[in-house]
């Protein structure tokens, strides 16, 4: 049996996305199988999987804008940028009151074009290693920032001292540092407490297949 095309995953919390992939490999016997753009193990939602000649399209697809559903949490930081992490500073959010009056300007100061410094704790490669292999040991290195698109970022609920906010924006974004970077700008810190990745490029999340159904129901189907 040949298996061909692409499947929408709706990725849970507590995986990594080659789990994902593991998952469908095992699953249904096919020998080539990949994703289009990684998603963190805490976080969860849309996953594009390439199946057979459809791997060699990674690229393609890994290149389309992200849209997702985002919670940080405000007056707390943690070493990994969000809620997996230890914490490293705590602050008092009544010294921010009017910072945080003040929130939606700030928000509305990360759209269009920004400068991002990678994470310590991501996937990024220098010198061949990936940058929380360094992290895990403790080694901060120099990064250099890179130009990121922020195309849309709106709240959509304050329940202090979480923030809840929907964002649109380019490949290679990372929603851990924008969440740490706004709460650096109100000025009492704030780590990425929650994540949903809701759509890539044409694709939404409402067309997504869980593991479970995957697992118990015989949708995929051979070419």
């Amino acid at each position: 049996m040949q298996y061909e095309g692409m499947v929408l995953v709706d990725k849970p919390a507590g995986i990594t996305s080659h789990d994902a992939v593991d998952f469908i490999r095992k699953k249904f016997k096919i020998k080539k199988v990949g994703h289009a753009g990684t998603l963190d193990p805490m976080a969860t939602g849309l996953l594009v999987i390439l199946l057979g000649r459809f791997t060699k399209r990674s690229a393609e697809f890994s290149g389309y804008d992200k849209e997702y559903e985002a919670r940080l949490c405000l007056g707390s930081v943690t070493d990994t940028l969000d809620k997996e992490g230890t914490l490293t500073e705590e602050k008092d959010l009544s010294l921010y009151k009017q910072e945080i009056e003040n929130m939606g300007k700030i928000f509305e100061s990360f759209t269009g074009e920004i400068e991002q410094l990678p994470p310590m704790f991501s996937a990024k490669k220098i010198g061949g290693k990936k940058l929380y292999e360094f992290a895990r040991k403790g080694i901060v290195l120099e990064r250099k920032p890179k130009k990121v698109l922020i195309k849309n970022l709106e709240i959509l609920n304050i329940d202090l001292p979480y923030v809840t906010f929907r964002l649109r924006c380019s490949k290679g974004t990372y929603v851990r540092q924008l969440a740490h970077d706004i709460g650096e700008k109100i000025g009492c810190g704030a780590h990425l407490d929650r994540l949903r990745r809701t759509k890539i490029g044409p694709f939404s999340i409402q067309y997504a297949l869980t593991l479970d159904r995957l697992e118990h129901e015989n949708i995929l189907q051979p070419s």
